[in-house]
């Protein structure tokens, strides 16, 4: 496999909490955790962000001045650095995230691609928290879709199963995007995909010819053996803190530059070479 691997870090979620876990949450943080990952070999950073007051820094917050200070400061800790935005939200209203697409014109906006009743159970039998649905109706996405479009951001397309990456090519069909997708399989979430190498190989078969494709894997150590076979089957990969807080052989990071070096190593160790910024930006050029 000659293509190179473009390394996207993951940099800190929107459930973990900077109180019991390693998650960095102010602009400081953030982009001293980027800088971490940009020197281990990551040249894109996803992004979420979180409320600056004191104490709130586990809830997410869509304020663009909290945005754009965020990336600001990523960007200046990371010369070139591509920024990957998220804009998941629950419910109809999608103001709070394009605001935030408008203030920061990310070069890529994570677009999850379908609904996904989002479940976990604890011990005894309980839900780990009250089941929801994440929606993503069809209308939501092409609104989404739309001001991806007016930010000049690249979507990808989050894929929680294998129904939900089919629809990509039904929305490519009934033109709500152009060009080729990016398609992100999530793997791990209780209620969707398991974190099973197994799949890829059928994923990558349904997804649209020549279209890059990555995949989030959520979980302890047993996910890195998903990150083998996405490296060894051409994908773009992925890891942070917001995916997992495990290193192969079961420790714990102490965040995401020693996820993104293990990352890179298995890559590495498969045959792929590692994009660079400008390398990354001339690959997705190529699909647009």
């Amino acid at each position: 496999m000659t293509e190179k691997a473009i390394v996207t870090c993951a940099l800190t979620g929107v459930l973990t909490d900077p109180a019991r876990q390693p998650v960095p949450v102010t602009p400081r943080e953030m982009a001293d955790e980027a800088r971490r990952a940009f020197n281990a070999g990551a040249s894109v950073m996803h992004v979420h962000f979180r409320r600056q007051e004191a104490g709130q820094g586990h809830l997410p917050s869509w304020a663009p001045l909290v945005a754009a200070e965020i990336v600001d400061a990523i960007r200046d800790a990371c010369p070139g650095v591509v920024i990957n935005q998220t804009t998941g939200v629950i419910g109809p209203d999608i103001s709070g995230p394009v605001e935030c697409l408008k203030a920061t014109r990310p070069e890529i906006a994570a677009c999850n691609a379908g609904s996904l009743n989002y479940l976990k159970t604890a011990s005894a039998g309980r839900w780990a928290w009250p089941p929801m649905l994440f929606d993503n109706p069809v209308d939501k996405i092409a609104a989404f879709l739309a001001a991806m479009r007016e930010s000049g951001s690249r979507p990808e397309f989050e894929c929680f199963d294998t129904g939900i990456a089919r629809s990509v090519g039904l929305f490519a069909e009934t033109g709500m995007f152009s060009g080729l997708p990016k398609y992100n399989f999530v793997m791990g979430v209780a209620s969707g995909m398991a974190a099973d190498p197994d799949l890829l190989p059928i994923l990558v078969k349904h997804a649209l010819p020549g279209a890059r494709w990555s995949v989030t894997a959520i979980g302890r150590e047993e996910i890195w053996p998903v990150h083998a076979a996405a490296a060894r089957l051409g994908g773009d990969l992925r890891t942070g803190v917001e995916d997992t807080f495990y290193l192969p052989n079961g420790a714990r990071t102490g965040g995401n530059g020693p996820l993104i070096e293990t990352l890179v190593a298995l890559a590495r160790s498969e045959g792929r070479a590692i994009a660079s910024p400008e390398e990354a930006r001339l690959a997705m050029a190529k699909e647009d």
